[in-house]
């Protein structure tokens, strides 16, 4: 049940958005983003393989890190300086939040069991310390890795599409969270939640 605010009211998808788009990374600090996600890939993808659901739900709960981080980083160095943000702070926050959802809705999907609880609480401890000494480091390098971490959340849900159209993976009905927020049609698929999460991920770069 939403308490507090309906989230149609400040939140919309547009799966129209151009998934195949890639930032070539050209400089140093680009490159060393890239491999730096590259990197932790391929553990993720062996560990994982065609699991979805609980592949999905590790990446949401590392995916919802590096906007909060970055907005607290950005509210606290505002109120310091007393400048404007240019508006980043409420973009970041509110992609923080769009990221939560998704983590929500595979929850609501998934139902992990407590050992993948456990793993989706030790991922983030590690990935929210990491990634915050990163942005204090330099936050062009932090939002560069968001970028490619992006890059692959919508390659990993294009997969997932795929196992869905080819029947490799159930297409069951959507969670009532996933409608709520997205506002799709009451008989709604996985299929359709996992398209418009795609599209999030992909305005997310």
């Amino acid at each position: 049940k939403w308490n507090s605010f309906r989230p149609w009211e400040t939140y919309k998808a547009d799966i129209s958005i151009d998934v195949e788009k890639h930032h070539k990374p050209v400089k140093f600090m680009d490159k060393f983003a890239y491999w730096t996600v590259q990197a932790l890939k391929i553990p993720t993808h062996m560990f994982f393989q065609r699991k979805h659901m609980c592949h999905a739900m590790l990446l949401e709960t590392v995916a919802a890190v590096p906007g909060m981080v970055g907005g607290m980083l950005l509210h606290c160095q505002s109120l310091r300086r007393f400048e404007q943000s240019g508006g980043w702070i409420k973009a970041l926050l509110e992609e923080a939040e769009n990221e939560r959802m998704h983590l929500m809705t595979f929850i609501e999907l998934a139902k992990p069991q407590w050992y993948e609880r456990a793993l989706v609480f030790a991922v983030q401890g590690v990935f929210f310390n990491a990634y915050f000494l990163t942005y204090l480091a330099s936050p062009k390098v932090a939002h560069r890795i968001t970028g490619y971490l992006e890059e692959e959340a919508v390659r990993s849900y294009t997969e997932f599409l795929k196992d869905l159209d080819n029947g490799s993976f159930e297409n069951v009905p959507a969670p009532a969270i996933a409608i709520d927020y997205w506002r799709l049609p009451a008989e709604s698929t996985l299929r359709d939640v996992v398209e418009v999460i795609r599209a999030d991920e992909a305005h997310h770069r």
